[in-house]
C-alpha cells in the first residue's frame, strides 16, 4: 500500500482538501519543533524525526533521480531535524548522501552510519570508504551492522572513537528475533546507540529492550516504524480516529510515529522516505502532543487487524 493512501486517510479539514489542502498543516505542525530528546552518554539533544536512506537513497547519480531527493533533504534540514541513518549495505545510499548535502547541511547533520564486513582490516577499509563517498572527515554514529563481526568491529570503533573520527558507537538489527541478543549486548558492553525495530504492529522491545535501554542509559533509533508499510495495508480503508486530534495528528502515519515517539526510551525514529510529501507529513508526527496510555492501547488495537 503507498503511502499516498496514508496520508489520505486524514479526517476533518484536511481529509476535505486533499493533499494540497493537507500540506500547509504539515508545515504548521513541523513549524511548532520537533520533540527533541537526549542522549544519554553526552547530554546532547537531538530531534526525535531523522531519515532513513534504505531503498529510496539507493538511486543512479543523475539530475533526474537525484533532484527528488535533494528536495527531500532540503525539507528535512529546513524542518528542524539532523538525523540520517544510512549503511555501505544500501548500495549507493551513501555516495548520494555526499552528493546531495550541501556545505551547511553537512555541518548541521547527524550522520550515523553503519560497518558492515568481516575482519579488522575489511572494517576499516570500510568505513573509510563510507566517509569518503559522504564527505566527511568524522561521522557521528558509527554502527555494528546486524551484529555482524561484533567483536572485532567494535574494538575498532572504540578506538576510532578515541580518535575523535567517530563521536558515538552503536549495534543495530531489525527484527523481533534478535532482541534477546541485543539485551544481553548492552548489559555487557557499554554502548552510546542501539538500533532496532518496534511499531505499534510489533511492539515487543517495550516489554524489556526499550526499559533495559533507559536504564543502561542507551539512545535508541528505532526503525520499521511502519512494519516495512504493512499497518498501511490493514488501516487503509479506515477512517483516522476523531481523537487523533487531541494529540495533534492529521494522518495515521503521524499517528504511528506518535505511537513510537511515545515511550520515554525512544531517541530517535528514522523511516525512510523519497517523496518530500512522505517527508513532511513524517515532522508532522515529530511535533505537538504525544498519546497517552489509554490511546497508545488505542492505536494497537486499531491496527491488530
Amino acid at each position: 500500500m503507498k503511502r499516498r493512501t496514508f496520508i489520505q486517510a486524514g479526517t476533518g479539514a484536511a481529509m476535505a482538501a486533499g493533499l494540497a489542502g493537507a500540506f500547509p498543516a504539515l508545515l504548521q505542525a513541523a513549524d511548532k519543533g520537533i520533540i527533541q530528546r537526549t542522549i544519554p552518554s553526552s547530554g546532547q539533544k537531538i530531534p526525535v524525526i531523522g531519515l532513513g536512506t534504505s531503498g529510496p537513497f539507493e538511486v543512479q547519480s543523475d539530475a533526474a533521480a537525484l533532484a527528488p531527493l535533494r528536495e527531500v533533504v532540503d525539507a528535512f534540514f529546513a524542518g528542524g531535524a539532523t538525523l540520517i541513518d544510512t549503511s555501505p549495505m544500501y548500495s549507493t545510499a551513501e555516495k548520494v548522501l555526499g552528493e546531495l548535502l550541501s556545505p551547511a547541511q553537512q555541518r548541521s547533520a547527524f550522520i550515523a552510519t553503519k560497518v558492515w564486513t568481516r575482519g579488522e582490516a575489511e572494517g576499516i577499509a570500510q568505513m573509510q570508504q563510507s566517509m569518503a563517498l559522504m564527505k566527511r572527515d568524522s561521522v557521528d554514529l558509527m554502527q555494528v551492522h546486524n551484529l555482524l563481526d561484533l567483536e572485532t568491529q567494535l574494538r575498532t570503533l572504540r578506538k576510532w572513537k578515541e580518535e575523535g573520527k567517530i563521536r558515538y558507537i552503536g549495534v543495530t538489527h531489525f527484527t523481533v528475533a534478535s532482541h534477546a541478543d541485543l539485551e544481553a549486548l548492552i548489559m555487557r558492553e557499554p554502548l552510546d546507540f542501539l538500533q532496532f525495530n518496534y511499531s505499534a504492529t510489533t511492539p515487543d522491545a517495550e516489554n524489556r529492550l526499550l526499559p533495559l535501554c533507559a536504564d543502561r542509559g542507551v539512545a535508541t533509533l528505532i526503525n520499521r516504524a511502519f512494519d516495512d508499510g504493512k499497518i498501511f495495508a490493514r488501516v487503509k480503508d479506515r477512517p483516522l480516529p476523531s481523537w487523533a486530534a487531541d494529540i495533534d495528528c492529521t494522518t495515521w502515519a503521524q499517528l504511528l510515529l506518535k505511537f513510537v515517539i511515545a515511550h520515554p526510551a525512544v531517541t530517535c525514529v528514522i523511516p525512510a522516505t523519497g517523496k518530500v510529501r512522505n517527508l513532511r507529513d513524517n515532522l508532522g508526527g515529530g511535533s505537538g502532543r504525544l498519546p497517552d496510555a489509554r490511546q497508545l492501547a488505542q492505536i494497537k488495537e486499531l491496527v491488530r487487524t
